[in-house]
């Protein structure tokens, strides 16, 4: 096995507040061991999935790589010891890990159906079903909505470039989407109304968030490439 690429993960930062062992278990200690087996087995590379969840909520938006992480929730927290630990494993023993941040990433076949589901299915099937979503808060957070199959070519970036080993990096596609915003060309998109219910507030959640994309351009030569409204018809 020449590369690894590491996605399984403990994603949702709600699940978290409530689990915060369980969310340690699989996001640090299942990261540690998949990083020990890939040093043993003689991996070049291991590109593992991190998250926007490691900054919190930082004053810079959008937010380059060397902002100091704040995480609120015990995901984000586990995402970072996470990234620590592959830059420890890249100096230490010579396996090379390389970080990426996904902002929030949507695509087709997203699972609409968990309590714990990202936003884009859940509003899609809520509009796509004669019914209305449910925004927590007041519906002006903004996230980076990146399409799947820009992350596709992010984590093959990550994994081709060279001299990259040990790094973080952003992958996102740099412009922030308030949630209205996103159901509005959402029920714009299926031909619907949209008359969002509004609950309150959930903990550990962040009010903006939006990658600056520029590192990984520079030294991967990656960036985003469809928009929004693209991504979300093919959605």
């Amino acid at each position: 096995v020449d590369y690894v690429f590491h996605l399984a993960a403990l994603i949702s930062v709600v699940q978290s507040v409530d689990q915060p062992l369980l969310t340690h278990a699989i996001n640090v200690t299942g990261t540690l061991g998949l990083m020990e087996a890939a040093r043993a087995a003689g991996v070049k590379r291991l590109v593992q999935v991190s998250s926007a969840a490691v900054y919190g909520d930082p004053a810079q938006v959008p937010t380059p790589e060397e902002t100091p992480p704040e995480p609120l929730s015990p995901y984000g927290l586990s995402k970072h010891i996470a990234e620590e630990y592959g830059q420890l494993y890249s100096r230490l023993y010579g396996l090379e890990c390389v970080a990426l941040r996904f902002f929030n990433v949507y695509g087709p076949r997203q699972d609409p159906h968990s309590p714990y589901s990202a936003a884009v299915p859940r509003f899609v099937d809520a509009l796509a079903s004669g019914q209305q979503p449910t925004i927590f808060g007041d519906g002006l957070q903004t996230r980076d909505f990146t399409f799947v199959e820009d992350n596709v070519r992010a984590l093959w970036a990550a994994a081709s470039a060279p001299g990259i080993a040990g790094g973080v990096f952003n992958v996102g596609r740099g412009q922030p989407v308030s949630v209205l915003e996103l159901i509005n060309t959402l029920a714009e998109l299926l031909g619907v109304e949209a008359r969002p219910h509004f609950a309150p507030a959930r903990a550990g959640e962040i009010r903006h968030s939006c990658a600056a994309v520029g590192a990984l351009a520079e030294r991967a030569g990656f960036r985003a490439q469809v928009g929004l409204r693209e991504g979300l018809g093919k959605t």
